[in-house]
């Protein structure tokens, strides 16, 4: 059943690496407790310690809201294919934003986006497996592309603006720093 591991083992970085979509969950010291399904390849594997990854401009900004005020982070994937699995990664998270030296070192792991609006780097504590009997099949058909669509459509400069609109506070009024 399930285990407690110092960090990711290699056969664990090869389940994160084909994983098409994983969770994060993150929450304030008060207010609502966030958790955001990720899609797309926005996501690597730094070291057995540290993933980092990129944060697409959204209807909200949760996770950044949440860290800056308690910098606990769970990250989870499910296998939907396959051997059932659930990994999580617990840990504690940085937000870096494009004025930040460590977004510019880690930008160019990703691709080309628009939309791109942080990278969240999770210093792993723990790592953790379970089961995943109840998990049901689920075959992957494809990437949805209306958020890489929409955020080139609107350009660099109308990105920033709906961040100030959209992204600058949580639904709690929390700020996110994105605009600082």
């Amino acid at each position: 059943m399930g285990k407690q591991l110092p960090e990711i083992t290699p056969k664990l970085q090869k389940f994160i690496e084909a994983q098409k979509i994983f969770f994060v969950g993150t929450a304030a010291t008060e207010g609502r407790v966030n958790v955001s399904p990720k899609g797309h390849d926005t996501l690597r594997v730094i070291s057995p310690n540290k993933v980092i990854w990129l944060n697409l401009t959204g209807s909200g900004n949760e996770t950044a809201a949440h860290l800056l005020k308690n910098d606990r982070m769970t990250i989870m994937f499910c296998a939907f294919e396959g051997k059932p699995l659930i990994l999580r990664l617990y840990g504690h998270a940085k937000i870096y934003h494009e004025r930040d030296e460590t977004f510019q070192k880690h930008i160019d792991l990703f691709d080309k986006n628009v939309g791109s609006r942080q990278i969240i780097e999770l210093d792993i504590e723990m790592v953790q497996t379970s089961c995943g009997f109840s998990i049901p099949f689920m075959d992957f058909k494809e990437e949805r592309g209306q958020l890489n669509s929409w955020s080139e459509k609107q350009g660099k400069e109308r990105i920033e603006a709906y961040w100030e609109e959209k992204n600058s506070k949580s639904i709690d009024g929390f700020e996110t720093g994105i605009l600082e």
